[in-house]
């Protein structure tokens, strides 16, 4: 058992006179930011926030010093609130990990216990961590646009940024529930092979559209589209939707204003899906990380993760701004290889 007095590693994000930097420390319990639960990691991964978050490229921590990672699974080791005990298997990830609360990049984690997710017994910390932050919120749009009226006979849906952690678990999982899936990326000619490989019926070049030229109402063509980019690309995706469509907006990697008319939505009666995965009520994220353990599992992104150690942990991250990275990264946290 931890005890305070013992000290273990952690990646943690400095503020110094203006300047964001990131470094490996020796950290004791109590210098965790407060919390019921305390949790062994064993794995972590790198999301594309985490990425923003290591040198300030986003402006994304909140508080300094924090220690870095957005999510982590492994195995509760102290708690103090009565649904948790030593040794449950759990993932946490949201809310304020890795932002305003120390995260996932450390040997332990303390958090409060309306944090914690009960990992599904079919779903080992390595499992959880190939989806991680990423592939549960391109499981939630998913569910999102189900809820909206989306079904595999509605026609093609469009997935941006297709090589990347949110982009390639949503067309595998719209895959194997029947979707024609587009996936519109900027890497077609070098990946094109690998997102066919996990599921896209369709490889459709980013360079290919005109984004100078979008239309109020384009033509409709898709039924729904998971948008990782922002700015023009979503603006385009919103007037190409076939009437009833349903648009999830996931991310900003490209830009986050969003330059659009009404038109698609009061002429075609379009739907666009905020996905908020860091405040999803507790109900529905158990739900869907259970189907993430069985009906939803990505099993081929799964298979072609790589896998880090935690000391590699720094030499990642520019590759993930650069968008040079396909697929997810999990990072070996733990000492032991145990599920």
């Amino acid at each position: 058992m931890q005890t305070h007095a013992q000290t273990f590693k952690a990646y943690r994000t400095y503020e110094d006179q203006g300047i964001v930097a990131s470094r490996f420390v020796d950290l004791k319990v109590d210098e965790l930011d407060p919390g019921d639960v305390l949790v062994r990691t064993k794995y972590s991964t790198i999301n594309y926030k985490d990425a923003l978050s290591y040198n300030g490229t986003g402006r994304i921590m909140r508080k300094f010093p924090t220690v870095a990672g957005i999510d982590m699974s492994g195995t509760v080791e102290q708690s103090s609130d009565a649904r948790w005990k030593k040794g449950d298997k759990v993932i946490v990830h949201a809310y304020d990990m890795g932002v305003a609360h120390d995260g996932g990049y450390s040997e332990f984690v303390r958090v409060p216990g309306d944090w914690v997710v009960r990992r599904p017994e079919s779903m080992t910390a390595f499992d959880a961590m190939t989806l991680g932050t990423a592939g549960f919120t391109a499981a939630l749009a998913i569910h999102l646009m189900q809820h909206n009226g989306l079904k595999p006979g509605s026609g093609p849906v469009a997935v941006t940024g297709a090589t990347g952690g949110v982009g390639c678990v949503a067309v595998e999982i719209l895959a194997k529930l029947g979707y024609q899936v587009v996936a519109i990326t900027g890497k077609a000619k070098e990946e094109g092979d690998w997102l066919r490989s996990i599921g896209a019926k369709e490889v459709l070049a980013r360079q290919s559209i005109d984004l100078t030229k979008i239309r109020p109402l384009g033509t409709a063509t898709y039924a729904g589209a998971i948008d990782n980019l922002g700015g023009d690309i979503l603006a385009w995706l919103l007037s190409m939707q076939k009437v009833g469509g349903t648009v999830a907006a996931v991310g900003l990697a490209a830009d986050m204003k969003l330059h659009t008319t009404v038109a698609p939505f009061i002429l075609r009666g379009v739907h666009l899906l905020g996905v908020d995965s860091a405040n999803c009520p507790m109900a529905l994220r158990q739900a869907i990380w259970n189907r993430l353990a069985v009906d939803w599992r990505p099993d081929r992104v799964h298979d072609q993760v790589r896998t880090i150690d935690f000391e590699e942990l720094p030499t990642h991250f520019d590759a993930y701004l650069k968008g040079m990275v396909r697929g997810r990264t999990v990072v070996r946290v733990g000492r032991d290889t145990h599920p």
